[in-house]
């Protein structure tokens, strides 16, 4: 994949002056998604990249925090060694140790042989560890050495054995919350948090569920061999108007549910999962409001987002789509059906 062009070596300190355009920020294999917050992690995402800092990501069950732990990887100078993901939360603690520092012969029953540790596994690379809040105080402690002394000490054995890797954590619970009760150390959470990058739930970013939802839709279309679908107007508004606790990933299965269930080329709102169909949204802060002060239609919060992605893309459509996720081919429908031209006066 291609790699970041950002070339800072720290989040320290940043340039005032200096400022990312859209398409810059973005334009990370893998991410959808054009809101202010999400243009924040993706200037993130490409300042943290080039650096060997740890990175703490933290955000809600759901919100795509292995992509961006990804992204980080494939966009740094490990991007060509292992990225090694480890959920925390699925192993039981003997488990977790054994995987990720590796055992010796005889260390405990069914032990028949060395085995290498994720840690080990991943030399060069970078090792994500998910669900780190899951972890018990012993491991905590292994884990801490391995960010302090750059060394791992097998189950079982007495050799210590340096590894070179970076680690990624991620949490969907708050870790500074959890050291003042006591339950995880103080020690690791600062050698973790070296840079945090927070993600935001997708009720917090509304305006990106049209991309996404029309990524996720011709995905699928692609993957299963399907002719081209498109979503209808009131389906996408009760996408826009659900909050989503299980954030994009069940964004992602509903929109797979749809365009299994659907009997047409548009994904009509009795598609959808029955939890949405008829979503109000009362209680949910509309993306951007009418100067007037009423919420602005869907075609209007759409159209002006398109109008905004092809402004910073420079009117390059291949970019632009690139940018939304979306394929070229789409970029031209909806410009089409929504009258979207370079030389449209506003």
């Amino acid at each position: 994949m291609p790699r970041s062009a950002v070339t800072e070596t720290a989040l320290a300190t940043s340039d005032p002056c200096h400022e990312r355009s859209a398409h810059e920020t973005a334009a990370i294999p893998g991410l959808v998604g054009m809101s202010k917050r999400m243009l924040d992690v993706y200037d993130m995402v490409t300042r943290v990249a080039p650096t060997a800092s740890t990175v703490l990501i933290q955000g809600e069950t759901g919100t795509g925090k292995e992509l961006i732990a990804r992204a980080i990887h494939s966009t740094s100078r490990r991007g060509d060694h292992p990225f090694v993901p480890v959920d925390c939360s699925a192993l039981a603690e003997s488990l977790l140790e054994s995987e990720l520092f590796g055992h010796v012969k005889g260390a405990f029953t069914g032990a028949l042989t060395d085995r290498r540790g994720l840690f080990e596994v991943a030399g060069g690379g970078t090792c994500f560890l998910d669900e780190l809040s899951e972890m018990s105080a012993c491991v905590q402690a292994k884990l801490l050495r391995v960010l302090q002394e750059r060394e791992v000490r097998r189950v079982g054995g007495t050799e210590t054995l340096k590894v070179d890797v970076r680690v990624i954590a991620a949490a969907n619970k708050d870790l500074g919350a959890l050291v003042a009760d006591g339950k995880f150390r103080e020690d690791l959470f600062y050698r973790l948090s070296v840079v945090t990058i927070a993600l935001p739930p997708l009720r917090e970013r509304r305006e990106d569920i049209p991309a996404l939802a029309t990524h996720f839709l011709e995905s699928y279309v692609v993957t299963n061999d399907q002719p081209p679908c498109t979503i209808s107007p009131k389906a996408m508004a009760a996408l826009v108007a659900y909050d989503w606790p299980g954030n994009v990933r069940e964004l992602q299965h509903a929109l797979e549910h749809a365009a299994a269930l659907r009997s047409t080329q548009v994904i009509l709102p009795q598609d959808l999962p029955p939890k949405l169909v008829g979503a109000a949204a009362p209680h949910a802060s509309p993306p951007r409001t009418a100067p007037s002060g009423s919420t602005l239609r869907l075609q209007d919060v759409v159209r002006n987002h398109l109008r905004r992605v092809l402004t910073e893309a420079r009117w390059n459509k291949k970019l632009a789509a690139q940018l939304l996720g979306i394929h070229r081919r789409t970029l031209y429908r909806l410009t089409k059906r929504h009258g979207i031209s370079r030389d449209e006066r506003k």
